[in-house]
């Protein structure tokens, strides 16, 4: 499926999220911390947004993806703008193919959600970090307002599939964004998950009353 729209994938998140995409993950990479020296990790790369803008913070880091089409995206986007402090791997976020303890950072945008199991996937990412390493994440969530969490759902719902339709002739590719978000353990449970793992200092992000959050966690 993400195979599929990738050419046009960013044309469609700029649309369905009028833009405001950019500006959230401009924040994680602000909220990083990422500098000269360290190896940070993102993972579920997609077309490589957050990995550009860490790239230009001084590190250096890899950017993982499954999708082959993404990552040649990714490539494309990197070529062009002369960066070549970021290494593009296809890998599974739940098999990292990094040594334990390696990571000073580890990014994941809009991917948490998709992956098979989430604790394993955090699990993993736990593996990768070194210790006092930042975890980051960025995914959609769940209003707590109910009344707002409705219309929130009535526009995933209704608007998502349109514009993946209009714009990749795919409207699965974007529908598929409120039954994964209706499965997942949003805000309060990743949370809950990274306690449990014995993260420090787990901090959520809410933006746009829950709709979309931002993890910040210490191994």
């Amino acid at each position: 499926m993400f195979g599929a729209i990738a050419r046009r994938y960013d044309l469609v998140n700029d649309i369905q999220s009028l833009g405001l995409h950019r500006l959230w993950k401009r924040r994680v990479v602000a909220l990083s911390n990422f500098r000269e020296g360290e190896i940070g990790l993102d993972l579920c790369c997609g077309t490589g947004d957050l990995a550009i803008g860490l790239a230009k913070r001084g590190g250096s880091l890899v950017a993982m993806d499954m999708n082959r089409p993404m990552l040649q995206q990714a490539a494309s986007r990197l070529t062009k703008r002369g960066e070549d402090r970021v290494s593009l791997a296809q890998a599974d976020a739940l098999k990292l193919p990094v040594s334990d303890n390696s990571m000073d950072l580890v990014t994941i945008g809009y991917g948490l959600r998709n992956l098979a199991e989430l604790e394993d996937g955090i699990r993993e990412i736990t593996r990768a970090l070194k210790p006092g390493g930042r975890l980051l994440i960025l995914d959609f969530g769940k209003p707590a307002n109910r009344i707002i969490r409705s219309v929130y759902y009535l526009y995933l719902a209704g608007m998502l599939p349109v514009f993946g339709w209009l714009c990749c002739g795919n409207a699965s590719a974007y529908a598929y964004i409120l039954k994964s978000l209706k499965k997942y353990t949003a805000q309060k449970g990743v949370a809950a998950v990274l306690h449990d793992m014995g993260y420090n200092s787990v901090q959520v992000i809410e933006i746009m009353t829950g709709a979309m959050s931002i993890h910040i966690a210490i191994k």
